[in-house]
């Protein structure tokens, strides 16, 4: 990226290894977000020049996500778009990964945006079946791992991000330093990343793009209550914590009265998935979206929260995202400073 840097005139940051590799204008990858990450979500990001996500897990059976799959190529008109697989550690019955991939190969899906626990298992089915795989991590170990594991580029996220950061978390601008210096693949850094100077900046330390989920929870296409992304837009972000670190699945989420009785369980020392999920299952977090009763559900928000102004259709904010990114690189080249 030093060319760009020093002489933006002569390359475009949106052109990078990432945005080549998944055919899309931008390098941004509008992530996967449970319940919310829709086909109509996800052509408005393609639509954007994003790549987004539906995400498996927001689908009851595999039936009704090909439903969503054939729903999203109609709205792309057979355009490119991916698949968020969230392999969590299989704390609890009923993991459905195995005939998820199955029908991700099946439909020949573009891109495969994969997490929580080693895809080695499923990398070479996915990629004889055409698929580029991106897989996500909280840990540089994790990243060097599905390198050797063949994927095509990972997602690193950092502590800021909302979801899961691991269970040692690490900055975002550390961890984008740490791979510069050993991933060979593509990478994307994710975490806290709302505006277009941290796109620049992920880029100036070596990232190949970002990954953004937070700052499109406001965006008109995600299917939520108003008085929910009223909220988001009203936070800071220390407006965030983190829950479950005592079942090794830690989570960063809003602020709220879930999130409370789950950290004064914890402080008490229950250590149990089976005590705590009353409090942090999912149809909760969806029924949330639903009603716009914020103050109830494990609702995943990274800090970047607080970077997030008004609400606006998608393509307005990846138009601000641009206009940033565009600034920020042109402070740089008058030496920094700010107009």
């Amino acid at each position: 990226m030093t060319d760009a840097l020093s002489a933006p005139a002569a390359h475009d940051w949106r052109d990078t290894p990432l945005s080549r590799l998944l055919d899309t204008r931008l390098p941004v990858m509008a992530t996967g977000l449970q319940w919310l990450a829709n086909a109509d979500y996800v052509a408005a990001a393609v639509n954007g020049g994003m790549m987004g996500f539906i995400t498996a897990a927001s689908f009851p059976d595999t039936s009704a996500l090909r439903d969503e799959i054939q729903r999203c190529r109609e709205l792309l008109d057979g355009r490119a778009f991916g698949v968020n697989v969230s392999m969590l550690p299989k704390l609890l019955p009923g993991d459905r990964t195995d005939e998820i991939m199955a029908l991700i190969a099946d439909e020949r899906i573009t891109v495969v945006e994969t997490s929580g626990r080693d895809p080695t298992a499923y990398v070479a089915g996915l990629k004889s079946a055409g698929c580029r795989v991106v897989h996500k991590v909280p840990q540089l170990r994790h990243a060097l791992k599905a390198e050797v594991a063949g994927v095509d580029a990972v997602t690193i996220v950092g502590a800021e991000c909302g979801g899961h950061p691991g269970e040692s978390p690490v900055g975002t601008l550390v961890q984008g330093a740490l791979a510069a210096r050993t991933l060979a693949i593509p990478f994307a850094l994710g975490g806290g990343i709302a505006t277009g100077e941290q796109i620049v900046a992920a880029l100036a330390l070596g990232a190949s793009g970002v990954a953004i989920g937070t700052r499109f929870l406001i965006a008109d296409e995600i299917p939520a209550h108003v008085d929910y992304k009223r909220r988001l837009v009203e936070a800071e972000p220390g407006d965030t914590t983190l829950i479950l670190s005592s079942v090794r699945n830690s989570m960063r989420v809003l602020r709220n009265d879930t999130t409370a009785t789950v950290q004064a369980l914890e402080g008490q020392g229950v250590d149990d998935v089976q005590s705590l999920l009353p409090y942090v299952r999912g149809a909760l977090g969806k029924a949330a979206y639903a009603s716009g009763d914020w103050r109830q559900g494990a609702l995943s928000v990274g800090q970047g929260v607080g970077l997030m102004t008004c609400r606006a259709p998608l393509d307005k904010i990846v138009a601000a995202l641009e206009a940033e990114a565009d600034a920020a690189l042109a402070r740089l080249g008058a030496g920094g400073e700010r107009g």
